[in-house]
């Protein structure tokens, strides 16, 4: 797979922070726009691409940047804050490119990051409908008896499978012959793989959630890693998904708060009640914009302080610091998918009944918050948070605390 445009190589960690912050300005201009009219962002993420911050994770001895936690979460916040959407799409590529680092071999690793830092895209092709939980899987992974080369086929159908769409590979979760989960490589142009675009979920309109078809798809035995062996030991590819959902959600109820704030400034009227001459004068409206913002502001340490706990396990992999990564992480994603639902609900509380015209667009802050929030359930964080506080039990080896 070759790649004509230029891609930019992000070097440190202050270079990412700063090319994401001008994307973020470009991307949030039409972001409203995209939202009602479902465009999705092909040239957006060429822009996005180039600029070198899909590759960012990839360690310094690979020839990435090898950033910190700290500032992948703040770069997924930033796009996020921009369009809840283009924050979502690259999730479970950083995903990704942590199971190629805890379970990869060196081969794989040093031909599937170059193709990273040449501009691919990987997308996914994980969950799906009809099974009896939403961790299980049927899709299968066959030896080819009849092929020239070592290999496989994969047969099955995926749903949710955000950002296949977009995508050069779609890694993809497949059932091997021993029941063993395993994480195959998908090139997008593989004989017999469909992308269906049928996601019709209310919020984040635009990540190509649909749906992935494998009919006797072919995937070489080099394009497949081991998946289940990350969750049957300590490792850090549980939290590191769940810091970038937290990012999504931080980044989400950021955009709603500055624009709840920049609608009461400019339009709306104060309540008669109130005795003021302008919206901002309003004890009631002041008393509400402090209580946001003081949980927004938490939110946000608390993503950076699990940012940090992640960098240490990272460093040190063991029970004990992957279990405190993935409770600073559990924290951090309980309080950010509050405030994400309560910012983007309040700022019509406040804003007024203009708030509500299509044109503005705002409902599109809560609608994204209400959709990426169900990726699992909430109330789980707070009982693996108080589990682990209180008798002193680790939470589960998986992706979803």
């Amino acid at each position: 797979m070759t790649f004509s445009h230029h891609v930019a190589v992000i070097t440190s960690d202050e270079q990412a922070l700063i090319v994401a912050s001008d994307l973020a300005e470009d991307f949030k201009r039409d972001s409203a726009l995209r939202d009602r009219e479902r465009r999705l962002p092909h040239p957006e993420l060429d822009v996005f691409s180039r600029s070198g911050l899909w590759g960012i994770s990839v360690p310094k001895e690979y020839g990435g940047a090898g950033v910190s936690n700290v500032t992948l979460a703040k770069v997924i916040a930033l796009i996020a804050q921009a369009d809840g959407s283009l924050g979502q799409i690259p999730q479970n590529h950083f995903y990704a490119l942590e199971v190629l680092r805890v379970n990869g071999s060196e081969e794989q690793k040093k031909r599937l990051y170059a193709e990273v830092l040449a501009g691919q895209r990987f997308g996914n092709a994980l969950a799906e409908l009809g099974t009896k939980t939403a961790h299980d899987r049927i899709t299968s992974l066959t030896p080819d008896l009849h092929g020239e080369r070592d290999g496989y086929r994969i047969n099955g159908r995926k749903f949710y499978a955000t950002g296949a769409i977009y995508a050069q590979r779609i890694p993809t979760s497949v059932v091997d012959e021993h029941g063993v989960q395993q994480l195959a490589f998908v090139p997008r142009n593989s004989k017999g793989l469909t992308v269906i675009d049928d996601w019709s979920g209310f919020g984040q309109r635009t990540t190509g959630s649909g749906s992935v078809v494998f009919e006797d798809v072919y995937v070489a035995a080099e394009d497949v890693i081991p998946f289940q062996s990350a969750f049957e030991r300590p490792t850090t590819v549980g939290p590191l998904a769940q810091i970038l959902h937290a990012a999504i959600d931080t980044g989400i109820a950021r955009a709603a708060y500055e624009d709840a704030l920049h609608f009461v400034r400019t339009k709306t009227r104060p309540w008669i009640d109130s005795g003021n001459d302008k919206a901002t004068e309003d004890p009631l409206t002041i008393k509400s914009f402090g209580h946001l913002s003081i949980r927004l502001h938490a939110a946000e340490a608390l993503l950076e302080r699990s940012g940090e706990f992640l960098d240490k396990a990272q460093a040190d992999t063991n029970a004990e610091t992957v279990a405190a990564a993935s409770i600073a992480v559990a924290e951090a994603r309980a309080i950010s998918t509050e405030i994400s639902l309560a910012a983007g609900s309040t700022l019509f509380e406040l804003a007024g009944s203009q708030a509500t015209l299509i044109e503005h667009g705002l409902d599109r802050h809560w609608r994204n918050a209400r959709v990426h929030t169900l990726h699992d359930p909430v109330r789980w964080k707070y009982h693996a948070v108080g589990n682990y506080y209180l008798n002193d039990e680790n939470p589960p080896l998986r992706g979803t605390i």
